[in-house]
């Protein structure tokens, strides 16, 4: 906290009148970088469209809107480095980012009983998962340099598995 006021320039008190601990901040953080973010794009109570469109606009954004963020992939970053020593902030990022994505995606797909979906919170894990293991291998393991794939292959194969659930 000494050096989160330090560089905003403001009290340790500051910091804690606005947020009560470190987990509060942290919350804040991840929220502002990610559920606000695809929040401001999304309506997350009620994911309108056609699903194959849907599920190509979500990944795009994550990919584009969200993963391109330097705050974002810094942020993940950290988290992956500090989870040993401080595996709360790990949790929180599970509970507020992963396990909310997945709830949602969850919701869409019972929603759409056309797409034959057997286990929607497996195929949400997948979606998501997918989606989240390509920010991690592409941008922070350098994977970009090493073995490149690109976005729109991830999205049309990731998006060819959801969908061809519906025609087993």
């Amino acid at each position: 906290m000494d050096r989160v006021s330090a560089e905003a320039g403001v009290s340790k008190q500051t910091i804690y009148s606005h947020f009560r601990d470190k987990e509060g901040l942290f919350k804040a953080l991840i929220e502002r970088l990610t559920i606000a973010c695809f929040e401001s794009v999304f309506n997350l109570e009620n994911l309108p469209g056609e699903p194959a469109i849907l599920l190509r606009q979500v990944g795009e954004f994550y990919l584009t809107k969200v993963a391109e963020n330097p705050d974002y992939v810094g942020l993940l970053r950290l988290i992956i480095t500090e989870s040993q020593s401080f595996p709360e902030l790990a949790k929180l990022y599970t509970q507020t980012v992963v396990q909310r994505g997945r709830q949602i995606l969850v919701k869409y797909f019972e929603c759409h009983p056309e797409l034959s979906i057997a286990d929607p919170e497996a195929m949400a894990h997948i979606f998501f998962g997918s989606l989240n293991s390509y920010v991690i291998v592409q941008e922070i393991l350098y994977g970009n340099e090493v073995m490149f794939l690109s976005r729109d292959r991830l999205l049309n194969t990731l998006i060819n598995v959801v969908m061809s659930q519906s025609l087993a």
